[in-house]
Parts: structure tokens; C-alpha cells; sequence
């Protein structure tokens, strides 16, 4: 964590398939199987913080996602589940087809759940980056509610999807999963650093407002936008927590949570 020099967000170069995207996704997907390797066979069974999921389902639904990114087939398959069953979810399309991704691979055994992680993994990656520019750019809308917290954006590139938050979906599921199951998470700059780093220039981008943000821990560092503005300072896996909406900035522990630091916590980042 480099606290002795604040780097301002506008400095942060933007994870996309022209930098580094590849590597981070690779390597999140590692760090991943790293951890699923250390259960035991009871931690399968944990409840996560995500509603409805035990661990065994979170992992389903990553195969899922892999599944979908590295063929065009499972995708559309996936997309017109979502749409058939969506009221069964209140209308997310989105819920729908995560539970299709955990009930495709409900009778996996946890052997079978990791083989199956790492197989599909460099598909995923390599199917994720291939998308063509004219779809990259193409703006959607998000559902409504259910995987969308209050303050969240409305819309999202596609290019934005692959590049980024399918990689920031399973690095922060893999953060769930060491919470569910009391699993140590040995966290460094050069893969959880970079993650949140990018997080922090698009929260920066998005609420556009003067702030001075310290994160704490190995994945840390202190960046600025702007010459004042609210000072913010809570551990960095916590940040990307309530950014997710997973946590709320009330829920942090650190003193550096003040009314104003607060409000701009509530400018979400999709995960």
C-alpha cells in the first residue's frame, strides 16, 4: 500500500483490453481457485452476504458467468431464461439468470465446481475481450432493482462489462467467500491494488466532486480529486464493499466516515 505519495484519480489509467484487462481477469480468476482449493467440505455449505446463496451457489453462478462469456450461444441461452422468468424476480432479468447459473451446477461436487472454474476461466477471458468495438460501445440499461443498489448507475457499456466488472464481480465474490468461510485473503497491490484503483477513478468520475480518499490495507493508497473537498478514510475492501452496495457507509468502522464522506459513498460503482 503506498500511503506516503496521494496520486490524483485523474492519473489512473482505466482497466481495458488495451492495457491490462487480460492479466487482471486471469489472475482474479486464480486468486479464486486459490481459495476454493483451501475449503473444506462443510464451508461449501456457508451462507454469503449475498441473499439466497450458500457458497456452492455463489461458485455455480461464477461458472455460469464464465459459460456466458466465452460462448455467444450460452450467452443468448442465458439472456432468453432471464427474460422468460424474470417475474419470478420482480422483473430483473438480470436475477433470473444468475439463478439459472446456479441451478445448471447444483449437482456439482466442490472437485467438480473448481475443475469446472478452471477450465472455463482463459475461455472466459478470451471471450470477453474478443467482443467486437461497434457492440463494445453500446449503452444498456441496468434492471431496475434486485442486483442494483440505490445510487448505482443507470446504464452500461458493454465494452465497460467486459473489460471490468466481470472481473470485479469475481474478485469481489472471491472477498465474500473468505468472509463466509473465516478464509484468510492475502491481498497485493499488484492485482487487488489495481482492482480498487479503478474503482476509485470511477467513483471519482461519477459523483465529479473535490475529495481526499485514503484506503487502508495491502490493496490501499491515498488519492485526491480536487484541492479540498470531504476527507474519506476506511479500508480499501471495505470501500469496494459499500460501493457495491453490499455495505452501507454507516456500516463502516473507521472514524474517517463523516455526513459528507458518507453522501459521496453513495455513489455506487457496478460490481
Amino acid at each position: 500500500m503506498e500511503l506516503e505519495t496521494t496520486r490524483d484519480v485523474d492519473s489512473i489509467v482505466p482497466i481495458t483490453r488495451r492495457s491490462d484487462a487480460a492479466d487482471v481477469a486471469t489472475r482474479a480468476y486464480e486468486r479464486l481457485i486459490e481459495v476454493l482449493e483451501r475449503l473444506d467440505a462443510d464451508a461449501w455449505h456457508e451462507p454469503t452476504e449475498c441473499e439466497g446463496w450458500d457458497v456452492a451457489a455463489m461458485v455455480g453462478h461464477l461458472i455460469g458467468a464464465g459459460r456466458a462469456c466465452a460462448s455467444i450461444r450460452e450467452s443468448i441461452r442465458q439472456q432468453r431464461w432471464g427474460r422468460c422468468h424474470a417475474a419470478r424476480f420482480d422483473g430483473n432479468t438480470l436475477d433470473a439468470a444468475n439463478d439459472l447459473q446456479v441451478q445448471d451446477h447444483a449437482t456439482l461436487s466442490p472437485e467438480q465446481r473448481i475443475d469446472a472454474l478452471r477450465h472455463v476461466a482463459p475461455a472466459a477471458v478470451r471471450g470477453r475481450l474478443r467482443l467486437p468495438a461497434p457492440l463494445r460501445r453500446v449503452s444498456l440499461p441496468m434492471d431496475p432493482g434486485g442486483s442494483t443498489a440505490s445510487g448505482m448507475p443507470s446504464r452500461l457499456r458493454l465494452g465497460h462489462l467486459m473489460d471490468v466488472v466481470y472481473t470485479r464481480d469475481v474478485w469481489l465474490h472471491t472477498v465474500d467467500i473468505t468472509r463466509a468461510t473465516s478464509t484468510p485473503l492475502d491481498l497485493d497491490a499488484g492485482l487487488d491494488g489495481r482492482i480498487v484503483e479503478d474503482v476509485v477513478a470511477e467513483w471519482a468520475r461519477q459523483h465529479a466532486r473535490p475529495v481526499q480518499l485514503t484506503l487502508t490495507g495491502p490493496a490501499g493508497g491515498r488519492f485526491h480529486q480536487g484541492t479540498a473537498g470531504p476527507r474519506v478514510e476506511v479500508d480499501a475492501v471495505a470501500f469496494c464493499r459499500i460501493l457495491s452496495g453490499r455495505a452501507e457507509p454507516d456500516d463502516a468502522t473507521s472514524p474517517g466516515i463523516g455526513p459528507e464522506a458518507a453522501e459521496l459513498l453513495c455513489t455506487r460503482v457496478i460490481f
